[in-house]
């Protein structure tokens, strides 16, 4: 496992899903403290670009078309942060996103 890597198939205080670290072996209930920090997330199916003229001419039953074709992958952020890619799908009556690529970026600064 990658140093980068944590895998938790449930959250829990019998959790026993271990995170390699420079100093030493930690279970995922060493991470505790965050599980309750609010986190924005944002699932963006697609962008347009207009003025605002044409932005007050919108209405009711307007169609906006956006940057994507369909069947394209749709963009996941975390705090303003892309961290997957996904696909749109339908859980009983709700719109929901299946992740379907994790984004890796390193880390700068830190």
């Amino acid at each position: 496992m990658a140093t980068d890597d944590l895998s938790l198939e449930e959250f829990g205080d019998s959790t026993a899903v271990t995170l390699a670290d420079d100093g030493g072996e930690k279970s995922a209930v060493d991470l505790a403290p965050v599980f309750d920090v609010p986190v924005n997330i944002s699932a963006v199916l697609g962008k347009a670009h207009m003025s605002v003229a044409q932005l007050l001419k919108l209405n009711k039953g307007s169609v906006l078309e956006l940057d994507r074709k369909v069947g394209e992958a749709i963009d996941i952020f975390v705090n303003n942060r892309l961290v997957a890619r996904g696909e749109v799908v339908v859980v009983e009556d709700r719109l929901g996103v299946t992740m379907t690529e994790i984004i890796k970026t390193e880390d700068k600064g830190a």
